[in-house]
């Protein structure tokens, strides 16, 4: 049987529902991460969190801050175009959640100075610091939604 799928900006998006508890504890986790500076794994962290959910606010926010750990990981490797490139998408995840009715407008101001910054030739990437995620999504913001829990 191939894996569920949900569309999502009319294309199919892969979808294997893990419960809202796994996802939040997959948020934490990758918060973590993102505090210790470990890029990659705040990445790989967030990957079963976006896929197990259902509602599409919670996909994009989990979608979003996959792209800003993902643009770090070009920072650390000094890949400008790599780094705007991500950010634009997180950017846009982030304003698409924002009309699913989360306020999001900490974050998504985060993130637009984010791109400013990397966009300007003359800012060095080593000075382009990571936002404190854990203060920019509120609890509400942060905990999934229930969506379809697995198994159903």
């Amino acid at each position: 049987m191939p894996p569920e799928t949900i569309l999502q900006a009319g294309r199919h998006k892969a979808y294997r529902p893990i419960p809202p508890a796994a996802r939040a504890a997959a948020l934490r986790d990758a918060l973590n991460a993102w505090e210790r500076g470990d890029w990659f794994e705040t990445h790989e962290l967030l990957e079963p969190a976006w896929m197990g959910a259902s509602e599409l606010g919670e996909r994009l926010r989990t979608q979003a801050l996959i792209k800003v750990a993902a643009a770090f990981v070009h920072r650390a490797r000094g890949n400008r175009a790599g780094m705007r490139t991500n950010l634009a998408g997180a950017l846009a995840r982030l304003r698409d959640a924002t009309t699913e009715g989360a306020d999001l407008r900490p974050l998504v101001g985060a993130v637009e100075d984010l791109l400013l910054a990397v966009s300007d030739p003359g800012v060095g990437l080593e000075t382009i610091a990571p936002p404190d995620l854990r203060t920019l999504l509120t609890t509400d913001q942060a905990r999934p939604d229930p969506g379809r829990a697995a198994g159903d």
